[in-house]
């Protein structure tokens, strides 16, 4: 079981990993040994998850979650396969963690009497100030 909070832990066995060859810097060994590791995780199925949490992951992971509902995770930052999956699994928890944060309800409030005079006054200045940049019409002399 991987803890993410008091409250949640996710079971190893939602959590797939597959491993696949990383781009960039390693030499011969990069045609060889593949070290980045494309975590998938399903978070719409998860059976760990509480439905707040799970809404609030879907919306967060934005396009890292596919239309089957599963996050991937691409973790190729290190050159070696183990510091990958520990990054991948980090980036993971870290997620989670975030989307199990209840976001703070906004308290509604009336704007200060004052407020309201320093908003017209701003809007009575702009528009002396465009008066000002106006053509002067035969009119108006």
């Amino acid at each position: 079981m991987i803890t993410i909070t008091p409250a949640i832990a996710i079971d190893e066995n939602e959590i797939k990993e597959c491993f696949i060859r990383a781009s960039g810097p390693g030499g011969q060994n990069v045609n060889k040994v593949a070290t980045a590791v494309q975590l998938r995780f399903d978070a719409v199925n998860s059976p760990s998850l509480p439905s707040g949490v799970r809404q609030r992951l879907i919306r967060l992971a934005g396009r890292r979650i596919n239309e089957q509902g599963v996050l991937v995770i691409d973790a190729r930052r290190y050159r070696s396969q183990v510091q990958n999956r520990r990054d991948a699994m980090e980036r993971l928890v870290a997620l989670i963690r975030s989307a199990a944060e209840r976001p703070k309800s906004r308290k509604w409030t009336r704007p200060s009497m004052a407020a309201g005079k320093r908003r017209l006054e701003h809007k009575r200045r702009i528009a002396e100030k465009k008066r000002s940049r106006r053509k002067v019409s035969a009119a108006d002399e």
